[in-house]
């Protein structure tokens, strides 16, 4: 590949993550969420359980930030924190009975942004982009773990 496609490449991933972004913050405003809200929820969806420290890690949020953002959410009754059993100063983060409708139409609500997205697009140019990015996510997380001597599995969690 020439060093403008590779650039080019770059910026598009860049723009198309910050179009995706800025809609979905628009979007969630519905449902009175915010992106970084949805997504603490979402990932606490798929890895229920975790400490907040784990959390800030894999969405890539200051500790602060994500205690706001955790605070707002158990205001609210969508998260609790209970101890941890191995860890007595720990506290593990899980949704609440009151967050799974939530979860339920802001999922709607992901499917309808992206069907907005993906417009004019076949199933197998879905298929064939998902495949091509897959490959440039696990080239960069190859490359991160070489840089950072993590483990490839842990990467998944952090970065996936």
């Amino acid at each position: 590949m020439r060093h403008r496609d590779g650039r080019e490449l770059a910026f598009a991933i860049n723009d198309v993550a910050r179009l995706l972004r800025t809609y979905a913050d628009h979007a969630a405003r519905r449902f009175g969420m915010t992106r970084a809200k949805w997504a603490v929820l979402a990932r606490l969806d798929r890895f229920e359980g975790l400490k907040q420290a784990e959390l800030a890690e894999m969405l890539d949020l200051q500790p602060i930030t994500l205690t706001r953002l955790l605070d707002g959410l158990a205001d609210n009754g969508l998260i609790e924190r209970r101890p941890d059993p191995d860890d007595r100063r720990a506290k593990r983060l899980y949704l609440t009975p009151a967050a799974r409708p939530l979860l339920e139409r802001l999922t709607d609500l992901g499917e309808d942004l992206m069907a907005t997205a993906l417009a004019g697009l076949g199933s197998a140019d879905v298929e064939a982009v998902l495949g091509h990015l897959t490959a440039v996510k696990e080239n960069l997380r190859k490359a991160i773990a070489k840089q950072h001597t993590d483990k490839p599995a842990d990467l998944e969690q952090h970065y996936g």
